[in-house]
C-alpha cells in the first residue's frame, strides 16, 4: 500500500479523487489551503485509490496520510 501525504500543514480544501479511481503519477489528488494559498498535492505513485483518510475541512499536519493507493 502506498500513501499520499500532506507536504504542508493546512486545511483540506478539495479532494479531487474518489475510492476506486485510477490515479496517475503527478496527478493532483488533494488541494490544501495554507496561509490563504491553495497548494495542489500530487501523487508520487500511480495506482487505484483504496482509502481516503481525510475529509474536506480537516486540518492536517505535514506528513499526515491523505489517501492510500494500491
Amino acid at each position: 500500500m502506498r500513501s499520499v501525504t500532506a507536504p504542508i500543514t493546512g486545511i483540506v480544501w478539495k479532494i479531487r479523487v474518489a475510492v476506486s479511481d485510477q490515479v496517475a503519477r503527478e496527478q493532483v489528488v488533494v488541494v490544501i489551503e495554507s496561509m490563504k494559498l491553495e497548494i495542489p498535492v500530487e501523487s508520487e505513485h500511480e495506482g487505484v485509490v483504496e482509502r481516503i483518510v481525510v475529509e474536506e475541512g480537516d486540518a492536517v499536519n505535514e506528513g499526515d496520510v491523505l489517501l492510500e493507493l494500491s
